[in-house]
């Protein structure tokens, strides 16, 4: 069954790798409890009982509580699959709540740290691979894109008459993003510094100096190193770039539902995380300039 509900996510969901990924490693992992405890192999014939039994073992082992509810949705997701092929007629989830989780705010990096960062001459060096993490970092800063977006774009998806990307998404979703004029330039120069110091084996956007496609590792690194000389945030990674992109837009007036749109979100909820930084920011000025803070 495990491989069946697995096809589905990939053919008919369209879900990520990444996605797919967590989903098959949580199943089998919630296959091996079963065994052991129950001495039951078949996942489908699992009940309440022993769905909450796993969930206890879960808490009681120390794995925080997003983590321990992603696994109760792949359940969900599992069981309602098995509801619908008529596998079963009970769905044992219908009971089962998530845990409470603490909402916490999405990490950003300050404007005035990312000018001085992407306005520096003298952060990056005139080098293909200067050049290229300069372009890693002003295309996380200027278009909300993921890591995976970043990692799978290709030349072929950059319009420059209408300074424009073209990104697949979750679910293999296409979207178009804009970028700012002085991108132009960045990735022009990009490109041709990558035509003569490299030869590439790929037709992506953006390879390591070897000319292979990058890799996730690589490209945390890269923003990691970067930002770690210009902010003192806790978190230096693709995704807060992504969470800056946003906050950021906010910010400056954006109107919510355009930034949904520009960050590929599915619904209105996703976005709204980042209305709180924006009032946060208001509360302080207000706390600063008003006579009555």
């Amino acid at each position: 069954m495990t491989d069946s509900i697995i096809k589905y996510l990939q053919f008919e969901k369209r879900s990520s790798a990444n996605t797919v990924l967590a989903y098959r490693t949580d199943l089998l992992q919630f296959q091996d409890f079963l065994k052991q405890i129950f001495h039951e192999t078949k996942i489908q014939s699992a009940d309440y009982g022993m769905i909450r039994s796993w969930i206890v073992s879960l808490v009681e082992s120390g794995i925080d509580a997003p983590s321990v509810n992603r696994k109760i949705a792949c359940l969900r997701t599992f069981f309602k699959y098995l509801m619908r092929q008529e596998i079963i007629i009970k769905d044992p989830m219908m009971k089962i709540r998530v845990l409470k989780t603490k909402k916490k705010l999405p990490a950003f990096v300050k404007e005035g740290d990312m000018v001085n960062l992407l306005d520096n001459n003298k952060v990056f060096e005139d080098s293909f691979s200067g050049s290229r993490d300069q372009l890693i970092l002003e295309l996380f800063y200027g278009t909300g894109i993921r890591l995976s977006e970043l990692i799978n774009l290709r030349e072929s998806n950059v319009d420059f008459r209408n300074q424009t990307i073209k990104v697949l998404g979750k679910r293999n979703k296409e979207r178009v993003i804009p970028f700012a004029n002085p991108l132009v330039l960045i990735i022009k120069r990009y490109v041709e510094m990558k035509r003569k110091s490299v030869e590439s084996k790929t037709d992506l956007l953006f390879v390591t100096d070897n000319g292979n496609p990058c890799y996730p590792m690589m490209i945390n690194r890269i923003v990691k190193s970067y930002l770690s000389a210009f902010t003192s945030a806790d978190k230096k990674s693709p995704h807060v770039l992504r969470h800056t992109y946003a906050t950021h837009l906010l910010n400056k007036g954006a109107e919510i539902n355009a930034v949904k749109d520009l960050l590929g979100h599915s619904s209105l909820a996703a976005t709204q995380v980042y209305t709180h930084n924006s009032m946060e920011k208001l509360k302080k000025a207000f706390d600063q300039a008003h006579p009555k803070a």
